[in-house]
């Protein structure tokens, strides 16, 4: 089956946030000091998450990623893996960890039927770590990425937010880390949505500016152009001349909302068609009212085949762009945070 929006995009790809928590504080995500958390109560169940990624698999996508906030923080997140991983009809189960307590769990996770990984480092220097998270976790991170690597998962991605002024010259130096641990590099423009409480235009480095820099430290790049569903992906892809892969998010200055395919569904069972919606749609209610299955699904058909969201152009074609949303805003809806929608 195959669904499909206003645009001719696809439901495809399914980000489920299993947690509003994080054990960072990421200056571009998490930068104030107090949140407003999620009620536990409204939480779903493994048993409820599992049940809606059914649905939305019985609809056409294909594949999930669990995100936050920080998964790992999820108590026996593997049981879920494991229900996950069993569900017909899936052909990629994802993870988006910042990596913190990954060492712990890596070898279970794997063995519980987890494919793939995406692990978030946007710096290799302590005191800058400290400086970006507020707090001192980058030995674990580290120890993490190596853990991964012994448990054997492979094709792992190193997610790195480029931001000027604060990380933008340690680019090569990212690059030569993943490379030298086995893994694909993806740098990511600083992106303007819910919880950028101190985003400001002249701090986003763009790809444009990545790939100069790149070539001018590595010779003449070759895109890496993607076929069949990797060409809704985020990234694009670049070959260094010795063959060496990474990829670019320009989400801020050259979006990709025409193609994409992925929705998000946050812990307490809203789910949000674009990262830049400012509401949702609520299935958890009518989850536990005992809604069958098909009434969930018609209910998630209704909204994708009415989806036009075009999130990151509309904010492209600003004339003058500021906060997505300002500190009062987030504390009365904390659904428009990035670490309640989930990466």
């Amino acid at each position: 089956m195959t669904v499909v929006d206003r645009l001719g995009r696809p439901l495809a790809n399914l980000r489920i946030s299993v947690t509003d928590r994080c054990n960072l504080r990421c200056s571009y995500c998490m930068p104030e000091e107090e949140y407003r958390w999620l009620p536990r109560a409204d939480l779903l169940s493994f048993e409820e998450l599992e049940r809606l990624a059914r649905v939305f698999l019985g609809l056409g996508v294909e594949r999930l990623r669990l995100t936050g906030g920080e998964p790992l923080l999820r108590r026996d997140l593997a049981g879920l893996v494991r229900r996950l991983a069993a569900l017909p009809g899936l052909r990629d189960l994802s993870l988006t960890t910042n990596g913190v307590l990954l060492a712990e769990q890596a070898a279970e996770l794997k063995a519980a039927g987890l494919g793939r990984l995406t692990i978030s480092l946007d710096t290799l220097q302590g005191e800058r770590f400290r400086a970006l998270t507020r707090r001192d976790e980058l030995a674990q991170v580290l120890s993490g990425i190596e853990a991964a690597r012994a448990a054997g998962f492979r094709g792992t991605k190193l997610n790195a937010v480029v931001m000027r002024g604060v990380n933008d010259d340690e680019l090569e130096a990212l690059l030569e880390f993943a490379r030298a641990n086995g893994i694909e590099p993806r740098f990511i423009e600083y992106m303007d949505v819910g919880g950028a409480t101190r985003w400001r235009p002249g701090e986003v480095v763009t790809r444009a500016e990545i790939l100069e820099r790149f070539e001018r430290r590595y010779g003449p790049m070759a895109p890496r152009p993607q076929a069949g569903a990797a060409a809704a992906a985020p990234a694009e892809r670049y070959q260094l001349p010795d063959g060496f892969t990474f990829g670019v998010i320009a989400s801020t200055s050259e979006p990709f909302c025409r193609t994409c395919d992925r929705a998000r569904l946050t812990a307490d069972g809203q789910w949000f068609s674009c990262l830049y919606a400012p509401s949702g749609t609520d299935l958890r209610a009518p989850l536990r009212a005992g809604a069958p299955d098909e009434e969930l699904g018609a209910r998630i058909l209704s909204r994708w085949r009415a989806r036009s969201d075009r999130g990151a152009e509309e904010r492209l074609a600003l004339t003058e762009r500021g906060l997505l949303a300002d500190v009062p805003t987030l504390r009365a809806d904390p659904h428009l945070e990035m670490h309640t929608r989930g990466g």
